[in-house]
């Protein structure tokens, strides 16, 4: 990887906003601490601030007696004035996503890296838009604007080896991306796959699981794109294990996972360590060294760098440590519309590691988007077309007709579209839309206006706003107590990493109403979902319980919800169902405010009932308890 931002990352670094990541392997409490010239402990001083910017309200007990977005924000400030450099993240979502303030809408449940902006949308499809005719019906906007996704029939080996033609549109964006994840091409292939997993199916179909029997993952969660790994690395005789995280703090049991990685056999191809530096759920985050570490006892690696936030790959440590193989995902307009597609980085060192595999469906290629007046052409032109043969229809036989129907269908898709559009275009306009398209195929196609804005950001202001507004949330949320509990049960219990400077962005937490029973954590989703909130429901699994802490195991772990799971008493379906929040470079103060005002109405102790009645009385669907 390309250590171009060697300087800022190293300063980022150096201000511990990713402490933790290089002190060594496991995360100690002995570890000695760094202080600046006065003596003073910048994480220390951080928890302070971020202590005080809730101050000096303290804990809250009633809803309705909430500070005000103003009053917070200003303490908030007050606490912590470095928060005032981000502002220009906020500059940008108000320029050019102005659409998450026209909605009101808070969104707060995927990660990923968004490709193109919101205003950067309403542009290109006012510019594909052309006037329509009281005899024709208007273009229908595109369900995928900017590109559509092709399947290739091709397996992994192959593709990497011989590679296939790339159109210019399709090579622009690989070469953007490959910029923006701080990956050399000298270094390693990409591949465009459907989704994140495809990209970990094909990986496990050409991954050499005969020889290279291990299969070691490192995830707090239940992970869909894990599973299919481990699915089709099983069918090819390999041996799937677990890193565990002890219980309560979550932290990754380096003991354990260290007896997993290192080789005492001395054994020359042990197999692939799947690792993703932190915990999309949690937000707990991984020493890098366990990388090196696996590398040095004959693992192949691969980096999920799908929870990693934006610019996080320009971090000094990835910088070090080049893995195998890395995947992350891609989406088109934050808050607007996440599907995308997911990237799978082969080393090309590493090729001939892989092995040939049968015919995947996973890769794709990046295709440009049908422009809403090519739709509209075609609907128009087959309409024509079918006006004038319908008389001729009655007397043909069906196989006359089918075959002229065929040959009409043919010729459709040989037509040029241009052509057919500039019977109702005026020369002039017809000009401006062929110097409109030759301008964006000159240039490989649409600029990445949301890559670009990570760009713009860097590093150290995106890594300081989030680890500024995750930790000020942790803390709040810990602020709302159940009133007159004798008990003085907490309205939310956080899983993982508390108020921490190394915490990644994100958050997993459950409601417990006022006598400590938990929340549904899908009620609590759909709940946020009727105030405009979207977040997400997870399974933590993979945790591991000391002797002593065998009663709350009990109370603890919950099982999934299928019976035959249950019968098959697999330790991997016993968890913890959660509600997790993603943080990223355009979240705001406001969004964090409002869904911590939102759960703090689980205080009422009949909130719950009085949503049920009040979707029932509007008539819509009940949300069932």
């Amino acid at each position: 990887m390309e250590s171009n931002c060697i300087r800022e990352a190293s300063r980022a670094c150096f201000n511990n906003c990713c402490s933790n990541h290089l002190l060594g392997l496991p995360e100690t409490r002995n570890s000695p601490s760094k202080v600046t010239s006065s003596g003073i402990d910048p994480r220390h001083d951080f928890i302070t601030a971020i202590l005080a910017s809730i101050q000096p309200s303290g804990n809250f007990t009633n809803h309705e007696s909430l500070p005000s977005l103003a009053e917070l924000f200003s303490y908030l400030e007050n606490a912590y004035p470095h928060y005032s450099t981000t502002t220009l993240a906020d500059n940008i979502r108000a320029q050019e996503y102005s659409h998450l303030a026209l909605s009101n809408h808070v969104c707060l449940d995927y990660i990923g890296h968004g490709l193109f902006s919101y205003s950067q949308q309403q542009g290109h499809n006012l510019t594909t838009e052309i006037p329509s005719s009281s005899t024709s019906p208007p273009p229908r906007p595109s369900d995928s604007p900017f590109f559509d996704i092709s399947y290739k029939s091709v397996n992994l080996n192959s593709f990497l080896l011989y590679g296939g033609q790339e159109s210019e549109f399709e090579s622009s964006k690989r070469k953007r991306i490959m910029k923006f994840m701080n990956v050399s091409e000298e270094d390693y292939y990409m591949v465009f796959t459907a989704n994140q997993s495809s990209a970990f199916k094909l990986l496990a179909d050409s991954y050499p699981f005969q020889s290279n029997q291990n299969l070691l993952t490192v995830y707090d969660y239940e992970n869909e794109a894990v599973q299919a790994m481990i699915e089709s690395s099983k069918k090819k005789g390999a041996r799937a294990i677990s890193a565990v995280f002890s219980w309560p703090n979550l932290r990754v049991n380096s003991r354990k996972l260290r007896k997993l990685v290192v080789n005492k056999s001395k054994q020359r191809n042990r197999g692939l360590f799947v690792f993703p530096l932190q915990s999309r759920m949690t937000g707990a985050r991984y020493s890098y060294q366990w990388m090196s570490l696996a590398r040095e006892n004959g693992w192949h690696v691969l980096l999920d760098a799908c929870a990693l936030g934006a610019k996080d790959m320009e971090t000094l440590g990835l910088s070090l440590f080049q893995p195998d193989f890395l995947i992350c995902s891609f989406f088109k307009v934050f808050g607007e519309n996440p599907s995308g597609f997911c990237c799978l980085f082969v080393k090309k060192s590493s090729v001939p590691a892989l092995c040939k595999s049968s015919t995947s469906m996973g890769i794709v290629s990046l295709v440009p988007a049908k422009e809403p007046f090519e739709q509209l052409a075609f609907a128009k032109a087959e309409t024509e077309h079918k006006t004038s043969i319908s008389q001729q229809e009655i007397e043909e036989t069906p196989e006359l007709h089918e075959t002229k129907q065929v040959q009409m269908k043919l010729k459709l898709k040989e037509s040029s579209v241009s052509e057919i559009v500039e019977l109702d275009e005026t020369p002039e306009t017809a000009q401006s839309r062929n110097r409109e398209s030759n301008a964006g195929s000159s240039s490989g196609g649409i600029e990445c206006r949301g890559l670009d804005h990570a760009d713009t950001l860097g590093l150290i202001l995106i890594s300081s706003k989030t680890r500024c507004l995750v930790n000020w949330l942790v803390n709040a949320l810990m602020s709302l107590r159940h009133p007159h509990s004798e008990n003085g049960f907490s309205l939310v219990r956080i899983y993982g990493p508390k108020i921490k400077l190394a915490r990644g962005p994100a958050v997993a937490f459950n409601v417990y109403d006022w006598k400590g029973e938990k929340v549904d954590p899908i009620l609590v989703q759909k709940l946020a979902d009727r105030n405009n909130i979207s977040v997400g429901c997870g399974f933590l699994t993979n945790i591991w319980f000391a002797e002593t802490c065998e009663e709350e195991k009990q109370k603890i772990l919950e099982t999934r919800s299928t019976k035959e799971e249950s019968k098959k008493k697999d330790k991997n379906s016993y968890g913890i169902f959660v509600v997790t929040i993603s943080i990223g470079m355009l979240t705001n103060f406001e969004d964090m405010y409002r869904i911590w005002a939102f759960l703090s109405r689980f205080l009422d102790a009949d909130f719950v009932e009085k949503e049920r009645w009040r979707y029932t009385a509007l008539n819509q669907t009940t949300v069932e308890v």
